[in-house]
């Protein structure tokens, strides 16, 4: 900081020192210069300061009767701006001064999300040090880095013990909740253990896991031992439970070579079991009289938020809705639970260079959020909302306040009112506040999302003067070129209240929340107390 700057600076202070509520510069401030009494960005910074101030801290080991983890897939900060802002905006306001659920929540941290052999992560590698504690490399799914990808052979004394793991030996009730498949990087790390994320079904593992006993992820779920088994489960990924003889209700053939139809297995291995494949029977489903849930509403990924219909054979419940569902149904324990929630296709839609659902579907984990927090007391419940990794997905440009966070840039000319035309670039074409370093690139389609897959990648600037960039059907342009957009680096959020949150602090490595996790509920001292 120069002379002159510090100089302001501390006239700054000393003035606001002076000044009071009472207007101590004139009547209440009406001459415009006492600042704690008539500017109300003084006046909010004050109260959030005196809340903050308030906030108590429950420090005691297993304090929490109930745990929640909400995993934003591929949720950087950036994301996170660009939805808070697009909800905001949907509401009919400006944008940036709004808050999602999550972004509430009292306590905040950042994570390293590196895995052990990578700079920039997979989502098997960051999922499994937020459910075990420990780091691991790309690729693995709740073993440690003794392990070979994809070699069966390397994985002996390798397994990692979950949190979903030790709650069920704990006696607690259990849930994992995707948009995904089920048996995708991020849901699957808390229940099974494989050297490769894409052993989801037995089509899928090589003859060298066959020989060496490794199981496939979806066989896994059913073969779960540990207490009463896991309570809910609930996403897409029906396919991998099926046998490929078999046509489920949408016209989709499974995928087991097997001839296991564990859908069906479920049903007969648990009591007060069900097993639903579409909204209304999800809808149907009883909390009260129902102790193991199996959803499966897509053959592949749920579809995104964007997308969702609601009814018939193909309808989906929202992410809220299955958030719901499965509290009402592990609160029933006496014991408490253990939720892990994942927003699994914010990952896919920056995959595809599409923001629009990426953003939305962002809003839909808000939406979950606000109501496990509306289910659930911070007394009794630690609950952390994540990201496994962010993307490489950019806030742009200098719009205006209040532009559309997916239209073109619009910024202010020199006596700072909002111009009346779009910004340009050197080459005099105007640009979008929000777009990808790489990726396939530029798209405007009818409907968009993975239909992006196929058609022919175009990174690089395009005329978008005449051109819908508010559209779900519009993909952001890209620089690099590359078949797919891709994970990002940098560090991503941890929201947290509740029993133990004020743990999350400071900048930690990702397997920092499993600790978090375990001292809140002291998982593993009850779970060695039960054995």
């Amino acid at each position: 900081m120069n002379k002159k700057l510090l100089v302001l600076s501390m006239a700054a202070t000393l003035g606001l020192a002076a000044c009071g509520n009472d207007g101590d510069n004139g009547s209440n401030g009406s001459d415009g210069k006492d600042w704690t009494a008539v500017n109300q960005w003084y006046v909010d910074g004050q109260k959030r300061v005196t809340q903050a101030a308030d906030i108590s801290i429950n420090n005691q080991a297993g304090a929490a009767k109930n745990i929640i983890l909400f995993v934003g897939d591929g949720m950087g900060v950036s994301t996170v701006t660009a939805a808070r802002i697009l909800d905001g905006q949907l509401k009919g306001n400006t944008g940036e001064e709004n808050s999602l659920s999550f972004e509430t929540l009292p306590h905040l941290g950042l994570a390293k999300t590196y895995n052990v052999n990578g700079q920039t992560p997979d989502s098997a590698g960051t999922m499994t040090a937020m459910v075990t504690g420990v780091k691991t490399d790309v690729g693995v799914l709740s073993q440690a880095e003794g392990v070979t990808r994809g070699n069966c052979a390397s994985t002996q004394g390798q397994d990692l013990m979950t949190s979903i793991e030790l709650a069920s030996i704990a006696g607690m009730s259990t849930g994992v909740i995707s948009t995904a498949r089920v048996t995708h990087a991020t849901p699957a790390a808390a229940y099974a253990h494989s050297p490769e994320r894409d052993w989801e079904s037995d089509a899928d593992l090589t003859a060298e896991a066959v020989t060496n006993g490794c199981k496939d992820i979806a066989a896994q779920l059913l073969d779960y031992s540990y207490g009463s088994g896991i309570n809910v489960v609930m996403g897409g990924g029906r396919r991998a439970f099926i046998p490929n003889t078999m046509t489920d209700p949408e016209g989709k053939n499974g995928k087991r070579l097997d001839g296991r139809d564990l859908t069906s297995e479920w049903t007969a291995k648990y009591t007060n079991s069900a097993y639903v494949a579409d909204r209304d029977s999800f809808l149907a489903l009883d909390p009260t009289t129902t102790d193991h849930a199996l959803g499966l509403f897509n053959s592949s990924h749920m579809e995104y938020d964007y997308d969702r219909i609601t009814d018939g054979a193909a309808g989906e419940p929202s992410l809220a809705e299955m958030t719901a569902k499965s509290i009402d149904i592990l609160k029933k324990n006496d014991k408490g639970f253990v939720l892990i929630i994942e927003a699994g296709r914010i990952d896919h839609a920056h995959h595809a260079g599409n923001a629009a659902r990426a953003l939305h579907d962002t809003i839909a984990l808000s939406e979950a959020v606000r109501v496990a927090m509306e289910k659930t007391s911070t007394k009794d419940t630690l609950l952390m909302v994540t990201a496994d990794h962010s993307h490489v997905f950019t806030i742009a440009g200098y719009p205006t306040r209040g532009n559309p966070i997916l239209g073109l840039v619009k910024g202010n000319d020199s006596s700072g009112i909002s111009a009346v035309t779009n910004s340009t670039d050197a080459n005099g074409m105007p640009y979008t506040t929000v777009g990808y370093t790489n990726g396939r690139g530029y798209a405007a389609l009818d409907n968009g999302g993975d239909e992006r897959y196929g058609l022919p990648i175009a990174a690089g600037r395009f005329d978008l003067n005449y051109v819908d960039t508010q559209s779900a059907g519009f993909h952001q342009e890209a620089l690099v070129p590359l078949e797919s957009e891709t994970h990002a680096g940098e560090d991503v959020g941890i929201f947290a209240s509740g029993p133990g949150a004020h743990l999350v602090q400071g900048t930690v490595e990702q397997n920092h929340i499993f600790h978090v996790i375990n001292h809140a509920a002291n998982l593993v001292i009850k779970a060695e107390a039960a054995l």
